[in-house]
């Protein structure tokens, strides 16, 4: 190999030659991000073209060449091993210029198309100096042919031509016209005054390894652009019809990211229940080589593995895109676990389609196979089991599925083993009655449990849940009133106050119901609510409203009648597969105590709520067991020690002494500082992973395949569909603010509520970046501001517990907010109406601006 430093011109200048791009490389990819960067750097050159030669010029890249092996003497032709993207985007820019130039310079437009975009005398493909891949060849050969084709979203080509076309026209005299001169000053900068490394391979060489050498750092090639570079390497005289006929296809009907997780699937559904999908390339690559050592790999069995590939692209599009299944039961189900996000799901769908579409299963036993992972997915979800074990349950299942019996009764009995842990009908029941259904899951995955509860009562009117805007309502609310309070006492037992049977029940199905007008049912008291319920086109709220009342009995017999329902829908595990007793519940205990922050307590009846027991069972099993961490934290509901504690196993002390060790203060009267107490939600808060928010963090511009609003309007619709005009025109201030102090706004993908999020870090990429709140619209509560401790412990300088205090210190510094220190490993609200006071928002502006200078100077 040969490297040299060169330019643009004394690459394509000169004798008719191709650079051709090859099969295996990705289509153009360039965004306007990247054009607008080269673009201001080839304006910056453009300015000294007339200076001094020795003036440094703008290195660029480089670029890999090899010989094509359709190479002529007397026409040289060069595979481009690297730098497509470059020398694609160049050319573009140029065809933008030999066109902007044609009316007023004709010559000039001809002399810049006969020097760098055609070979005058050639015919056909051979007529363009490069010649991109496949995909990109109609519209660059248009372009460059003076013709214009219809391009759709998301074509890079035709959106290239179109921005070098815009910035052209930008460069006008004062009087409206061209200006010729300066336009060609551009050119001479992009053909002589932007470097390029020219790398030049040998016949001989091994072009694969040069490529994947350059590529397979993860950074610049997806695992699926390394595997399709392998493939088609290996088809020297197939490949051009297997691109064609099948390749392209399949490439155009998925994202890249979609074909990679085809990729992935492929090799799962062969039977390797390890591979990561990281490790996707490595993993085929090896199989193949293997054939190759063994004399069984040909370009036969390349060929056989890309139209394998392209059969199963149908397949994957229903389980990603379940409109395009026929069968009524079946799109039924797709359309719930692709709702659902249940994308771990994926290696089992695709055997049940793949076995279907083999005439082994038919459609009946298909929907049937499908409802048991359903059933796994819901049940696990309303009992609180888990989800770390799920993917490697899922990839499992081609490999281990039983070979004597139908795929349906195969699942429903590989599902059904000790360690895959189904509920059961009895466990079931019982989490239903006392699970807090709302603290645990995704608010999609909560939401769809809901609306398969409401298709169960067969109204013959059902609901179109895909227009509805429904979220869920607490019946019994979350802040109740004085009324709310004394029907909870007069349901009370054995010494439980009404305080705490309101944390043991507000949270669990019973008491949770779909609506659309959240806003509208509020806090009120339940004979206001009954009204609006009793209007409500859902079964589910007709039957609430149909009480007199709504308390304990009222909310457990709900339970009771949805357990029933549940059961109906969502099959059992069967019995007699080993399955064990589990004891999740005190782990979930023992886990949120450990997690509990310093200068924090709770209650016996918040714990009881938190993991869907009793508070009475929570002390008996404290008092009982040995070794909990922070036992002595849990006090009753007015701070005060439990009469009946003690110490199991090694004696401890002083039970206040170690509590103020912990950071907890007392009151005059000995109780526990009622605002260190935290609440079920804040132990909620506490074990919640990023995962489980569900919240896909992006910039204000709406992806290619949305809706038309974007998202950053739909939060702002949403705000102000809920907050007073004077609150909606302070958080537009605040983040104009925000983008001024040189931060950037993220929004969640919510549909029925949006989050925006005060970023700092390179835009589009959050998990990288910093933010100190995250704004919610109030969903007819009033919206709320969020101060993210729990995220910033994991961002430098944020580590630093003292830089968080100050963070809190200045946050209460606002009239109206009050925050306890212990919420310093939480997520804490305030109200995004503080801000309409002038004082409290110029307050925030301040600690905002302390904050970014914190961020810029850490390290």
């Amino acid at each position: 190999m040969r490297a040299e430093e060169s330019h643009f011109a004394d690459l394509v200048q000169g004798r008719a030659q191709q650079f051709q791009v090859p099969l295996y490389q990705r289509t153009y990819s360039w965004t306007e991000k990247q054009l607008a960067q080269l673009w201001k750097d080839i304006l910056e050159q453009a300015e000294l073209v007339d200076a001094d030669a020795t003036v440094s010029t703008h290195f660029l890249g480089s670029v890999v060449l090899a010989p094509s092996p359709q190479n002529e003497a007397t026409f040289p032709r060069w595979l481009v091993v690297d730098g497509q993207q470059r020398l694609t985007t160049l050319s573009l820019a140029l065809t933008a210029i030999r066109d902007h130039l044609a009316e007023a310079e004709p010559d000039e437009a001809e002399r810049i198309d006969e020097e760098y975009l055609i070979n005058k005398r050639k015919k056909d493909v051979d007529r363009f100096r490069l010649l991109p891949t496949q995909a990109d060849r109609p519209q660059y050969a248009a372009h460059v042919n003076r013709a214009r084709l219809e391009h759709t979203a998301g074509d890079r080509i035709a959106a290239a031509y179109s921005f070098f076309q815009r910035e052209l026209l930008e460069l006008v005299e004062t009087d409206g016209t061209a200006a010729p001169k300066d336009v060609l000053r551009i050119e001479q900068a992009i053909t002589s005054r932007l470097t390029l490394v020219t790398v030049t391979a040998e016949r001989g060489d091994n072009v694969h390894r040069i490529f994947e050498s350059l590529n397979n750092t993860g950074l610049k090639l997806s695992q699926a652009d390394l595997l399709r570079n392998y493939l088609f390497m290996r088809l020297p005289t197939r490949g051009e019809q297997v691109y064609e006929t099948h390749w392209l296809p399949l490439q155009n009907s998925l994202s890249n990211d979609e074909l990679e997780q085809l990729m992935w699937l492929q090799l799962v559904l062969d039977g390797d229940d390890r591979v990561r999908r990281q490790d996707l390339y490595t993993a085929q690559q090896q199989l193949f080589e293997r054939r190759a050592a063994d004399g069984t790999q040909t370009e036969a069995t390349i060929e056989a593995y890309i139209k394998e590939l392209h059969r199963r692209s149908a397949l994957f599009r229903k389980v990603i895109r379940p409109e395009e299944e026929k069968d009524p039961l079946i799109r039924g189900y797709l359309k719930r676990l692709h709702d659902w996000q249940a994308v771990v799901t994926y290696p089992a769908l695709m055997l049940i389609l793949d076995r279907r579409e083999r005439g082994e299963v038919d459609s009946a036993e298909a929907a049937e196979a499908i409802s048991y992972i359903e059933s796994f997915l819901v049940r696990r979800t309303i009992c609180r089991v888990p989800t770390n074990n799920l993917n490697r349950i899922f990839q499992s299942v081609p490999a281990q599925l039983p070979q004597d019996v139908g795929v349906a009764a195969g699942l429903h009995q590989l599902l059904s083993a000790e360690n895959r842990f189904w509920p059961d009908d009895q466990e079931l029941c019982e989490k239903i009655r006392t699970a807090p259904f709302y603290q645990y899951g995704r608010p999609n995955q909560r939401r769809l449990v809901l609306q398969r509860m409401e298709e169960s009562y067969d109204h013959p009117e059902p609901v179109d849940f895909a227009a509805a805007q429904l979220t869920i309502e607490h019946v019994m609310p979350q802040s109740p009133g004085d009324e709310w309070m004394r029907m909870l006492e007069e349901d009370a037992t054995q010494g439980e106050a009404a305080e705490d049977l309101h944390a043991r029940l507000q949270h669990t199905l019973g008491n949770l119901t779909l609506t659309g007008v959240n806003s509208e049912l509020s806090n009120h008291p339940f004979e206001r609510k009954q009204g609006l319920l009793e209007g409500s086109h859902l079964e589910m709220n007709r039957r609430i409203a149909a009480t007199d009342r709504w308390g304990a009995k009222e909310i457990l017999a709900r339970a009771d009648d949805l357990a029933d329902r549940a059961i109906r829908m969502w099959p059992a595990p069967l019995r007699g597969v080993g399955r064990a007793e589990r004891s999740r519940d005190w782990r979930l205990a023992h886990q949120v105590l450990a997690a509990l922050p310093y200068g924090t307590w709770t209650s016996y009846g918040d714990l009881a709520a938190f993991i869907g027991s009793g508070a009475q069972a929570v002390g008996s099993h404290l008092a009982n067991s040995d070794g909990v961490v922070n036992a002595y934290r849990v006090l009753n509901a007015d701070g005060k020690i439990a009469d009946g504690f003690r110490w199991k196993g090694q004696d401890g002390g002083d039970v206040r002494a170690r509590l103020g060790a912990d950071g907890i203060h007392f009151t005059t009267t000995g109780a526990a500082d009622p605002a260190q107490r935290l609440t079920v939600d804040d132990l909620a808060l506490l074990l919640e992973s990023a995962d489980d928010q569900g919240t896909e963090i992006t910039s204000a511009s709406n992806p290619a395949g949305h809706a038309d609003e974007t998202r950053a309007a739909r939060f702002l619709r949403q705000l102000t569909a809920d907050d007073a005009p004077a609150t909606v025109s302070s958080v537009r201030e605040l983040l104009a603010h925000w983008e001024s102090l040189g931060g950037w706004i993220g929004y969640g993908a919510g549909e029925v509520t949006t989050s925006a999020f005060l970023m700092l870090g390179q835009a589009g990429t959050p998990g990288q970046g910093i933010w100190p709140l995250t704004l919610y619209p109030g969903s007819g509560r009033g919206g709320t501001a969020e101060i993210v401790f729990a995220h910033m412990a994991n961002r430098e300088p944020f580590t630093d517990r003292a830089l968080r205090a100050e963070l809190l210190e200045r946050m209460n510094g606002m009239e109206g907010v009050s925050i306890p220190e212990g919420k310093l490993e939480l997520r804490p609200s305030l109200r995004l109406s503080v801000l309409d006071d002038d004082l409290n928002r110029e307050s925030l502006f301040k600690t905002l601006a302390w904050f970014r200078d914190c961020w810029a100077r850490r390290g």
